[in-house]
């Protein structure tokens, strides 16, 4: 059952509570701790995004198509919609002798609201290129040119291309393919259907590539983290958590989000991994939430939490930008 993790508080008295289910797992599968219900079932969301990219870089997609270390890490992102995303997102495209318009994601506004002022500025609508899954459509249609299979339908669950990264992911869980059941994300692709243990054991592995048993994947594995941790603004976006985590400790900690506040975190240090779920789903209360689970599963040392509390003040403003309540965390 669903715990309470965050008190929002408004003068003296508590008025809005946010309920969710987090866990930490080491990279050997056990489980360290965790709060409310450790096996949860829920769709991982974007979280899932590293381990759909295995299989084009065991097959060498990167050399091939000669994709920069930057170009790896925004096939794994939720990004912003910034200049850089996009730019990032179009080489890659050229590289791969297309078009955005071959993108099945949608159009969508940019995460970042800076990024979205500038559209309106120029008068230009948001694009597919702005679709913070923009990245992992081009890796899924990267990987269907390395196979020679069709890009028609590539975010259809029967298509070949989302046949082999439903095994690979579930692979990366430790779980059966008959396990991993799939509903379809925001941006049309399968999202995958597990327990948060198995998303937390994923990322330990993930980020403790070379004793994760990878097998055959290990250094595909070691590529994907070593892009994400060292090019934390192409996997998120400036002025977000996940950004800032990676950043912070210096790539020792890997953060990536999901959408509706599923998020997956991992640390070297501690040979472990964090999945964590907001049951109402508040994008709000993510990052107080991140912060939270960070210390206490002991991945960051007081003095990063302390920094992260100075750029995230776990308090409430109004409009006037009086302080009026505070974020508080009760796990």
């Amino acid at each position: 059952m669903s715990v309470e993790l965050l008190h929002y508080t408004r003068g003296k008295y508590v008025e809005n509570i946010h309920r969710g289910d987090g866990v930490c797992v080491s990279v050997d599968g056990n489980i360290i701790g965790s709060v409310g219900n450790a096996h949860l079932p829920m769709f991982w969301r974007s979280a899932a995004k590293p381990f759909q990219l295995l299989q084009f870089v065991k097959m060498g997609g990167v050399e091939k198509y000669n994709l920069t270390q930057a170009e790896l890490a925004i096939l794994a992102s939720s990004h912003s919609g910034e200049n850089i995303h996009v730019e990032t997102v179009t080489s890659i495209l050229h590289k791969l002798g297309l078009t955005s318009e071959v993108l099945n994601c949608g159009s969508a506004r940019p995460m970042s609201g800076k990024a979205f002022k500038e559209l309106v500025k120029q008068n230009l609508k948001p694009s597919a290129l702005h679709n913070p899954c923009s990245g992992k459509h081009s890796g899924i249609i990267a990987l269907c040119q390395l196979l020679d299979i069709p890009i028609a339908d590539y975010i259809k669950p029967d298509h070949p291309a989302q046949k082999i990264i439903h095994k690979i992911v579930a692979m990366s869980a430790g779980i059966s393919e008959d396990e991993l059941d799939i509903g379809i994300d925001g941006c049309g692709v399968p999202v995958f259907y597990l327990p948060l243990d198995k998303m937390a054991y994923a990322y330990a592995r993930l980020m403790n590539a070379e004793e994760g048993n990878w097998g055959e994947y290990t250094e595909a594995a070691v590529k994907i983290r070593d892009a994400m941790c060292q090019n934390p603004l192409l996997v998120s976006g400036t002025g977000r958590i996940d950004k800032a985590v990676t950043e912070l400790t210096g790539g020792r900690v890997l953060a990536k989000i999901g959408a509706d506040a599923v998020y997956c975190l991992a640390s070297r240090e501690k040979k472990a991994g964090i999945a964590f779920k907001i049951e109402d789903g508040s994008y709000a209360a993510v990052t107080p939430a991140v912060i939270a689970m960070l210390k206490h599963f002991d991945f960051i040392t007081e003095a990063e939490h302390a920094e992260l509390l100075k750029m995230y003040p776990p308090v409430l403003k109004n409009h006037r930008g009086d302080i009026i309540g505070t974020i508080e965390a009760v796990f």
